[in-house]
């Protein structure tokens, strides 16, 4: 079992503190990822440097903390030799644990807590003892081939960490048609927050999604809005228009009642105007208080009640968890240092899905982005590894040419995403979960499958009897950065070829890390 966890995080920001605040919260609130630990202490430093400015990414933070422990979980595994997939499972959070912040785990909480039945179900359906062994044949019988496979679990906070931005409106207009038009804060950018915030509107008034239209989002509609970040925004403002709709149902009420059973929408709102009812509402939804927001400074009150759990006094940062479990397999060529994904299997707790395409979709998106992050995206500054890059500080991965992003052929060759069942959730519309952020980690999978055949492949060379470059055997933990960029695999192996190079420079087999596959 777990017994302590001490970690710092350090947040390169740049030259500005932009919103390295926000995103190193974020990191702290997930660095837990999905397991319990006893005793915990982790520190997060915002460090300024001289490099531009860095921002937010997809996942603001949490992948990066969870990233963290995953490492930490793999590192703990080889020590203690025993399987990594059963350290994960034995430690998973139950239902009379709560996380370093405070949060509890079940339905009156945090909703119902699926991870480890979820890891259960992908476990026995996959036969992921069955892929390790198939994997380990397999590498034993190539030597410049090598296969391995990750199963990896997350959970992610769904809520603003800032309290205040926990809020939305919408704008609904009912027209004697019968047709809808809704106006909202959120910005629609590719992930279906539109087609989602119709069909609420469709389903609250018993009308065809065609029906539905929206209005661009605007402020001379809906005032004051909020960046649609967070994953938020389908919690936020389809609420507010469920709001908004039935406000305007409940004045229509009367209408409805006055004609005959079966009446449609078109001939209720046309009674209505006659019968002078206001057809239009303004919706807004604020997320409970005691449901957001999270301070970091509060002490505990006096007489704070001692079967609470520690620091829950300071706030509830999270509405609730998606979570998911995703496994891969891949196969990496020891002598180039390229990788393919021959197989991905996803499943993620959506809550009861709006629209499952969608949702599958943002699903598929967010795990390819992860691989690429975590894989390939080797983002390189001028520093003292790179003192041909000039001036200092300058990031010299800007383009295409430079920076690399996952293509068509990097896609798995099989990828299976699946959505849990019977999954509602009682703290979100329609109870739906946010799906936007939360699938991105679950891409890195991928990363620490390359992982396992990299050890594959290094304890391969040392069963062929050749030595390290340094004290430690090639089998024994070796540093492993994040991205798996090609050259990292190729040097990582411990072949004859890499460890001579490795050793020409002084470096050491166990922790060698190379400057930039540009």
């Amino acid at each position: 079992k777990l017994h302590a966890l001490d970690v710092q995080l350090y947040n390169n920001g740049g030259c500005k503190f932009d919103l390295t605040g926000p995103v190193l919260d974020r990191a702290l609130f997930h660095v837990d990822n999905c397991y319990y630990w006893p005793n915990f202490h982790s520190v997060g430093t915002p460090c300024k440097t001289s490099q531009p400015p860095h921002t937010a990414f997809r996942g603001f933070g949490g992948p990066q903390g969870m990233v963290v422990t995953e490492h930490i979980m793999d590192h703990l595994a080889l020590a203690c030799n025993v399987p990594g997939d059963q350290l994960r499972r034995d430690n998973m959070y139950t239902l009379d644990d709560a996380t370093p912040f405070g949060m509890r785990f079940g339905l009156s909480f945090t909703g119902k807590w699926n991870v480890p039945s979820m890891w259960d179900r992908i476990h026995a359906e996959l036969d992921v003892p069955g892929r390790r062994a198939a994997a380990a044949e397999f590498n034993k019988n190539n030597k410049w081939k090598k296969r391995g496979v990750s199963l990896l679990p997350t959970k992610f906070g769904i809520a603003f960490t800032a309290k205040f931005m926990n809020q939305g409106g919408a704008l609904v207009h009912l027209y004697t048609d019968g047709t809808v038009l809704v106006s909202h804060g959120g910005t629609e950018m590719g992930q279906g927050l539109h087609t989602k915030v119709c069909q609420v509107a469709a389903q609250a008034f018993g009308i065809p999604l065609d029906d539905v239209y929206v209005d661009d989002s605007s402020t001379d509609k809906v005032a004051n809005t909020l960046p649609s970040a967070a994953s938020m925004s389908t919690d936020l403002y389809g609420m507010a228009t469920l709001d908004a709709c039935r406000q305007i149902l409940k004045r229509l009420q009367p209408i409805k009642d006055s004609l005959p059973p079966g009446s449609t929408l078109k001939e209720v709102a046309k009674k209505g105007f006659f019968e002078r009812v206001d057809m239009s509402a303004h919706g807004f939804f604020a997320v409970d208080d005691d449901r957001c927001g999270y301070d970091w400074a509060k002490d505990a009150p006096e007489g704070y009640p001692a079967d609470l759990p520690e620091n829950s006094w300071k706030g509830h940062p999270f509405n609730y968890f998606t979570q998911g479990v995703a496994l891969a397999e891949v196969e990496i060529d020891v002598l180039t240092g390229d990788h393919k994904t021959l197989f991905a299997d996803v499943l993620v707790d959506v809550g009861s899905s709006i629209n499952p395409a969608i949702d599958i979709g943002q699903i598929e998106g967010a795990f390819v982005q992860g691989m690429g992050w975590s894989t390939m995206e080797e983002i390189v500054y001028a520093d003292d590894d790179h003192t041909w890059i000039r001036p200092r500080a300058k990031m010299f991965t800007t383009g295409p040419g430079t920076y690399k992003i996952p293509a068509f052929n990097d896609v798995p060759e099989r990828f299976d995403v699946s959505l849990l069942e019977d999954a509602e959730n009682p703290f979100a519309v329609h109870s739906s979960k946010a799906i936007g952020e939360p699938p991105f980690f679950l891409g890195c999978s991928v990363f620490f499958a390359i992982k396992d055949a990299v050890a594959a492949a290094r304890r391969g060379r040392e069963e062929e009897g050749l030595s390290s470059a340094d004290d430690n055997a090639i089998g024994d933990y070796f540093e492993f950065r994040l991205p798996a960029t090609s050259e990292r695999i190729r040097m990582a192996c411990g072949d004859a070829i890499s460890s001579e190079c490795i050793s020409s420079v002084g470096g050491l087999a166990s922790s060698f890390q190379p400057k930039g596959s540009v």
